[in-house]
């Protein structure tokens, strides 16, 4: 038996790509060669591919959909290659959504915008296209966001959901998007979200001023075998960080974080009474 490279499809995009190529080839019983033959790609090129060594192209991505039987759907290669290679996901991001899907815990801190995994689908819109309007993105890859972020909130619908802990800055509930209906609706979200029993929602006031201890969002998750790990994001790119010594430092800071906010049944409050005077 020949060397057989193991995968990491944490260590990025394509890396991630290429394993689940291999994974659904093996699922199916066929090797390289076979897999090969049935595209019209050499063995060669299916081995660069899946050990990341060797980029995925639209074409590639396009065969191998016809291949799988993936093409049009929502798992198709082609939308997964289209996300790395324009951009519709920030750099880093997708080794964090990995995580995300595997996490029994999931903490988050979010200044400005209502965290992603609990907005409504107007919200979503409304925040997606604003990139569209500013030439960021184009039309469709702000529907590309929407669609990716609704996949990702299914995870909270499971049957055993993730424990969710939330802390959002008073600026979250209070800057207006899309308008007082898309606002109202958005509240609306959040209380039903709030009383849900693997969600514990805060709202982190104003009046904790310098006592606030984050400037930027930060997502921090914690795994089945109870590892953490700190993903958190700048205008250019995200970073997922697995060294203990600064996971353990975020996480003592969300803590100190939470303890400074709202309680649920206060912040509930807050949200509520916002809500009063929107419809």
């Amino acid at each position: 038996m020949g060397y057989r490279k193991k995968l990491d499809p944490d260590s990025g995009p394509m890396a991630a790509y290429g394993a689940r190529l291999r994974r659904l080839r093996e699922e199916r019983g066929w090797t390289q060669e076979e897999l090969a033959s049935r595209t019209g790609y050499s063995s060669k090129h299916i081995s660069g591919v899946e050990i990341g060594n060797r980029s995925a192209t639209l074409k590639f991505s396009g065969v191998v959909d016809e291949v799988f039987g993936l093409a049009g759907t929502g798992q198709s290669f082609d939308r997964e290659c289209r996300r790395v290679r324009h951009g519709v996901l920030l750099e880093g991001f997708p080794e964090y959504v990995l995580q995300e899907r595997r996490a029994v815990e999931i903490r988050l801190f979010t200044i400005g915008i209502i965290p992603g995994l609990l907005q409504t689908p107007e919200y979503a819109k409304t925040v997606a296209g604003s990139f569209a309007t500013r030439g960021t993105i184009t039309v469709d890859q702000a529907a590309e966001r929407v669609e990716f972020l609704a996949g990702r909130q299914q995870i909270l619908e499971q049957q055993e959901p993730p424990v969710l802990f939330v802390v959002m800055d008073e600026s979250c509930i209070r800057r207006p998007v899309g308008g007082p209906e898309v606002m109202a609706a958005q509240l609306d979200r959040l209380v039903e979200v709030a009383a849900r029993p693997y969600t514990v929602l805060q709202v982190a006031p104003y009046a904790i001023g310098e006592r606030r201890p984050f400037d930027l969002p930060v997502n921090l998750v914690t795994l089945p075998d109870r590892s953490v790990l700190f993903y958190a994001e700048s205008q250019a790119r995200g970073h997922l960080e697995r060294e203990s010594g600064a996971v353990s430092s975020m996480l003592r800071l969300y803590h100190q974080l939470a303890a400074e906010s709202l309680s649920p049944a206060d912040t509930v409050t807050m949200i509520k009474d916002l809500r009063k005077g929107m419809l």
